[in-house]
């Protein structure tokens, strides 16, 4: 059947010129015996996963021959969206905007059918309107309940999904005004009609201690914890090895095997080892934890980790992919431990080449674990007393170091985009509450391990491909035109241009970096860049992976935290035997693998905005403390309702133009500023300003903050508010997207006279083009 599948698409892509029937298609394609049988199970199939689609007429094509899209609808809380393509055949193929009144009654993550309306061309993007919802991406739903005497109501957290949820009354269950609730969709809205639903799970009240974490994790459809039976599997596995392991394994437990981690990272699936050869070349070990020998297909060890993805890193919890008797146990390449690895041997010449390599199972013992703070403090600060205590190690520390620098230049040459973004971390005390941030700047020790396992996955991604065998690969693609045309706006403003927008190269975006490496709109720049750039994803295909500019690409080296690289360990030793695998097992491979890509794609999406959100939460709650307090900082977002600026800390708050009453201020999209009227002020990206924090709203996430040089807004916004209270800005609402936090204007919070304010003091350019995809 699966072939079947394939055979029809292939014949509706290349050979039908207009839509046929089912009788039509079975005799322009010459079907007979069990094909003939199977066809009308299959076309339903294709039909109801959009693959193709059935038109009034009982006439069927692929969506691409009929100006249809299908894909993932973004939707933004304006109640506008974006569909993003599943498949996109060439670069002029841009996200397609769906206005308010094109939506249907299609939700934040539905995947839909689109109907295009214009195409695009450089630089333009396209319209469209969803004419169907295949599939409903939030069957449940977390929120606010509020009560009233026949009914209830939900108010979803997450403002994308632009409704509330009606709960109807059915006198059990009941549940408080205020409560956060876990609530499952009974019926889908409709133009005229809420969705209703019903309630689930009382999560708690808000205000609650670790309420706000708890929803953040229903939210995203995170899990918590492992079934009983995935638990039970964990509990059987062993916790050493047994020579009937070994056999069969190099064993390298005679190599001073090193682990290089954060002080408090507890499942360690690397190892590296190096060594200088006597030809000059260096000898690169990477050993990575072969979880695929525990983790076996189809168990519930291993259906379990593949719905769950990836483990997830919240700011207060690790959510792990797999239990922690394996995890943080066998799996784990604990220093003095024999343990079971799949190995790559890599020989690199003095220009960074791999000239030869082996891929193998190995048996290792790690010698010593080395944290990311030890290792720079030996090889960049030369701490006396670290590397007396090391000596025995230094010497490879060293060569470490040396093939680390050989194999960054080597990206760099070939054209490679290096982003350096500091991370911000928050620690908590006992109890959950946050008591320092730490901008954590990535130092030599973090680049060593970076570049070993970015080599080691460029060797097993080309040695699969060269194999010709059924593989995960991951892939980056090329950036929008569109979005490059934008990017190339901003940087005029700075004195610097793209040669090309429609063929941009990773160099070309690399020189940028360089030529604006220490200068103030360093952060700014490659902050915009990498929001320009397409997401990275897990993809069955090899198609490249453009920030790397790496030909091939994939995920190997942590199979304790990421489902697919376990899958590319699962294939890598099905070929160790014979070089190769059976056709039936191709077919299989073929048939399953983009599956699990987008699945993993789609999980690794959710924890990175679950991580995110939950350092955005421990962030506002640890500012609240220095509300009416003074700071610097740099203005890393303009728009028509106030400029974001970003602390020396890394925390980001909001400016309202209400607020800066010293004069009339206009939007310039172009040039990314505001612009006051008749004293010609400019704040623009990357300007440096000094700021009063004035309120904080755990709940919201937001930061306000005022400009010095407007403070008397603070002192008049005091006097209005009821004694004992914070000012209250203007009642900003969170929206979440791209890597940073924007907040727009929440009508309802306000009162007339502050949208009045807001309307009178803005008066931006009316906007020509459509609303900035998040």
């Amino acid at each position: 059947m699966i072939v079947l599948k394939e055979k029809i698409l292939e014949f509706m892509r290349t050979e039908a010129y207009k839509p046929l029937t089912a009788e039509e298609l079975a005799e322009h394609m010459e079907l007979k015996g069990t094909e003939l049988s199977e066809l009308w199970k299959v076309i339903e199939e294709l039909e109801s996963n959009a693959d193709i689609i059935k038109t009034r007429y009982d006439k069927y094509g692929v969506p691409e021959r009929m100006n249809l899209v299908v894909g993932k609808l973004s939707a933004s809380n304006k109640g506008y969206g974006f569909v993003i393509p599943e498949k996109v055949r060439t670069p002029n193929e841009t996200d397609i905007f769906i206005p308010p009144d094109g939506m249907m009654s299609a939700m934040h993550h539905d995947r839909v059918v689109v109907r295009v309306h214009t195409q695009s061309g450089q630089g333009k993007s396209r319209d469209g309107e969803i004419i169907r919802i295949v599939k409903r991406a939030n069957t449940r739903i977390v929120g606010t309940y509020e009560a009233s005497r026949n009914f209830g109501f939900v108010t979803p957290d997450d403002l994308r999904l632009g409704q509330d949820i009606f709960i109807p009354k059915d006198g059990q269950n009941i549940v408080p005004s205020g409560a956060k609730v876990v609530v499952e969709v009974t019926k889908w809205p409709e133009k005229k009609r809420s969705a209703e639903g019903k309630i689930m799970e009382v999560l708690g009240n808000m205000g609650d201690s670790g309420i706000e974490i708890l929803s953040i994790i229903k939210r995203h459809n995170l899990p918590i914890d492992f079934p009983a039976e995935v638990a039970q599997a964990a509990e059987n596995a062993p916790d050493t090895i047994s020579e009937d392991e070994i056999s069969g394994r190099r064993d390298l437990r005679h190599l001073p095997i090193v682990t290089i981690d954060g002080e408090d990272a507890k499942d360690l699936d690397d190892g590296v080892y190096v060594e200088r050869l006597k030809n000059g070349n260096y000898l690169l070990g990477v050993y990575i934890a072969d979880v695929s020998y525990y983790v076996r297909e189809n168990t519930v060890l291993d259906k379990e980790a593949s719905e769950r993805g990836t483990s997830v890193y919240l700011v207060d919890r690790v959510l792990p992919m797999l239990p922690r008797r394996l995890s943080n146990g066998i799996c784990s390449l604990n220093a003095g431990e024999d343990r079971l690895a799949m190995s790559a041997h890599m020989e690199i010449d003095h220009k960074g080449q791999v000239v030869k390599y082996e891929l193998f199972p190995s048996v290792i013992r790690v010698q010593k674990r080395f944290s990311y703070t030890v290792v720079r403090k030996i090889l960049v600060e030369h701490d006396e007393e670290l590397i007396h205590e090391h000596q025995e190690l230094l010497g490879q520390l060293e060569n470490m170091e040396r093939l680390c620098r050989i194999l960054r230049e080597r990206r760099m040459r070939r054209g490679a985009i290096d982003f350096d973004f500091p991370e911000l971390k928050v620690k908590l005390d006992e109890t959950g509450k946050p008591i320092e941030i730490i901008k954590r700047v990535r130092s030599l020790a973090e680049s060593i391990i970076e570049e070993f396992m970015l080599v080691a996955n460029e060797t097993v991604a080309e040695h699969m491909h060269k194999l010709k065998v059924p593989f995960v690969f991951r892939v980056h693609e090329e950036p929008d035109s569109e979005k490059m045309v934008k990017l190339n706006n901003l940087l005029h403003n700075f004195g610097q241009s793209l040669s090309k927008v429609d063929e941009v190269q990773p160099a070309a975006l690399q020189k940028i970096l360089n030529h604006i490496s220490g200068r103030p709109e360093e952060r700014i720049i490659s902050t915009v860049m990498l929001r320009s750039l397409k997401q990275a994803r897990y993809e069955a295909q090899n198609l490249g992976h453009f920030g790397l500019a790496a030909t091939y690409y994939t995920h190997f080296t942590s199979p304790i935290r990421r489902y697919p690289d376990l899958i590319v360990h699962r294939i890598l030793r099905e070929t160790f035997n014979s070089g190769d695998i059976s056709t039936k097992r191709k077919a299989k491979l073929a048939a399953m693998l983009p599956e699990i890509a987008l699945h993993s794609s789609e999980r690794e999406r959710a924890a990175a905005e679950a991580e995110r959100e939950t350092v955005s939460l421990k962030t506002v709650e640890y500012m609240a403390q220095f509300v009416g307090e003074h700071f610097d900082g740099i203005i890393n977002g303009v728009t028509a309702f106030g400029i974001f600026v970003e602390l020396d800390n890394g925390v980001e708050g909001l400016v309202r133009v209400s607020s800066m009453e010293d004069d009339y201020y206009q939007y310039v999209e172009e040039q990314y500023s505001l612009i006051g009227e008749r004293s010609h002020k400019i704040y623009r990206l990357g300007d440096a300003v000094k700021v009063i924090l004035t309120r904080v709203s755990p709940e919201e996430r937001n930061i306000d903050f005022v400009l010095e040089s407007n403070s008397a807004w603070i002192e008049r916004s005091i006097n209005r508010r009821p004694s004992g209270g914070r000012p209250q800005g203007n009642g900003a609402k969170s929206e979440g997207s791209g890597n940073g936090r924007r907040t727009v204007s929440a009508a309802k919070n306000k009162s007339s006279k502050v949208k009045k304010a807001v309307v009178s003091r803005v008066k931006p350019k009316p906007r020509r083009n459509k609303p900035k995809k998040k």
